[in-house]
């Protein structure tokens, strides 16, 4: 242990691998700036106005706390990374596998052994097979919605149709987990991080994929106000190999970072929170002053509860900007070029490595997404070309990728008090459809998650699927349920109440039920 007390620096992770209404107005220079949803400390303020931020309800604890906070674990896990397969991950090849199923349902491929007796996974996750001992799989999540339905699965919104997941500021969303936890931490007072509670990876979902498909609702504050979206960062980095993606007649080829990544990529802000080009940290500090001389205006703001955190919005935005705490745990270059490679030189397997750095640094909630590029249903959403994908990229990628994150915060002491989650819209058709290259479509009735860690039960496979994977025989769960298991494992009672743009007082964890199954 080296006298920081990190681990020492190490060639490998695999040696002994096997066991978060009101508004208030500023007259400046004679002009009146009105912000009706407020100004996002992700935003890192206007450069050339400022605003009082707006948030929806205020934090209502439960009076009595409910009887699930007497359930084991909860608590445990004081951090968490999520990490989500967008497009819908196919269950038959990944971790509900079906090896004596007819040939048009079991495919190409097969089952293996892992580190558990008797529980298989599909075969091209031969790393992840041995850690399964620190797992749960839940093998039946269903839910009535075949859709892209980020949504639903992300956020305790009770149900969701296409217009309103392509609209994410539309006011009837619910605030994304990770949104809830932010805030929660906010309204019990805890300190202020040397970076955001909240972060996403590695970009604001849908930004990669063409503008006219539009944008996806999930990730972000709803009526906690876009302060609470996650602090989106930005990736800089290309494919070394070209990647070909079919939907219908239109086929796009491109070098696809979630395929083999040139060892340069890096991982800054987003756009919308970094300093204009022009504006340097001395003009910065100069306009730090002018906040300085509205002053008594902040303070007639103060006595209103939604804006009086608004003052200590501002300063993190500043620290943000100037110290090094969040750009180093950005920095993946600083991490040995073997650990590098065991994660995978591929954008999940680096996004999934500066997720654990983030938590070093401070992070509460990591959101990595394995999210579309240059076409919609690219990422898991394997209409065409099965497969290839799944062979090529999909299963490799996350193979690498989460195996040794699960070993690196074991190693390190972590994974204990670390949530790991992997989760997906849906699963895939059980029968293969007839298409270029073969593909799955959607499929709402049967599919796969993910808990390790946090106070998540280990070795244990939740729920029983029928011979195709189609159907759930045994213990269905709702994504609604694991979102309040998440809750629970976190230390925040699902029933805790928040107050909606209309005020009505609602559990975080909406009809969730926190379920012991999951539970160590």
């Amino acid at each position: 242990m080296a006298a920081d007390g990190r681990p020492p620096a190490r060639d490998t992770l695999w040696a002994g691998a096997t066991s978060h209404e009101s508004e208030a107005m500023l007259r400046i220079l004679g002009s009146r700036k009105r912000l009706c949803d407020g100004v996002s400390r992700r935003d890192f303020l206007s450069a050339t106005s400022l605003g009082m931020l707006t948030l929806g309800g205020v934090f209502e604890a439960p009076r009595v706390a409910s009887a699930s906070t007497k359930l084991p674990s909860f608590g445990k896990a004081k951090r968490c990374i999520l990490l989500y397969l967008y497009g819908a991950a196919s269950q038959i090849e990944t971790f509900d596998p079906k090896p004596k199923a007819p040939s048009e349902v079991r495919g190409e491929l097969g089952a293996i052994s892992t580190s558990v007796p008797g529980i298989q996974i599909g075969e091209l996750l031969p790393r992840f097979s041995r850690v399964v001992d620190r797992a749960t799989i839940v093998r039946s999540m269903t839910h009535p919605y075949p859709l892209h339905a980020s949504a639903y699965t992300l956020t305790s919104i009770p149900t969701i149709d296409v217009p309103l997941q392509m609209s994410p500021r539309d006011p009837r969303h619910w605030p994304f987990i990770g949104s809830v936890v932010d805030y929660l931490a906010d309204q019990r007072g805890e300190a202020e991080r040397a970076v955001a509670r909240n972060v996403g990876l590695p970009w604001r979902l849908s930004s990669r994929r063409p503008y006219a498909a539009g944008d996806n609702a999930g990730p972000y504050g709803a009526w906690l106000g876009r302060a609470y979206d996650p602090l989106w960062t930005d990736f800089q980095g290309t494919g070394t190999r070209e990647s070909t993606y079919t939907f219908g007649e239109q086929t796009v080829r491109c070098h696809d970072p979630y395929g083999p990544l040139a060892e340069d990529c890096r991982f800054g802000l987003s756009a919308d929170a970094q300093l204009p080009g022009e504006l340097t940290l001395d003009r910065l500090n100069r306009r730090r002053s002018l906040l300085g001389q509205v002053e008594d205006a902040r303070r007639l703001a103060e006595a209103n509860a939604s804006t009086k955190t608004y003052a200590d919005f501002q300063r993190q935005a500043f620290d943000y900007l100037t110290t090094d705490a969040l750009s180093g745990a950005l920095d993946v270059s600083r991490e040995p070029a073997a650990i590098r490679e065991q994660y995978g030189m591929t954008l999940f397997g680096q996004a999934s490595l500066v997720a654990r750095r983030l938590l070093e640094a401070g992070s509460q909630f990591v959101t990595v997404l394995w999210d579309e590029f240059a076409l919609v249903n690219s990422a898991w959403d394997t209409h065409y070309y099965h497969y290839e994908l799944m062979r090529e990229q999909l299963c490799p990628g996350l193979d690498g990728a989460l195996s040794s994150l699960v070993l690196d915060l074991e190693l390190r002491g972590m994974l204990d008090e670390t949530l790991i989650v992997v989760t997906t819209e849906h699963g895939r058709t059980p029968k293969l459809e007839n298409v270029a290259g073969g593909g799955r479509g959607h499929w709402a009735r049967a599919y796969s998650t993910l808990l390790i860690g946090g106070g998540a039960a280990r070795g244990k496979i939740v729920g029983r699927t029928d011979r195709i994977a189609g159907s759930v025989e045994e213990t269905p769960i709702s994504p609604k349920d694991i979102l309040a298991t998440m809750y629970h494992l976190l230390g925040i009672d699902p029933e805790t109440l928040i107050r909606d743009r209309l005020g009505r007082p609602l559990p975080v964890g909406g009809e969730g039920q926190v379920r012991q199954e999951l539970l160590a």
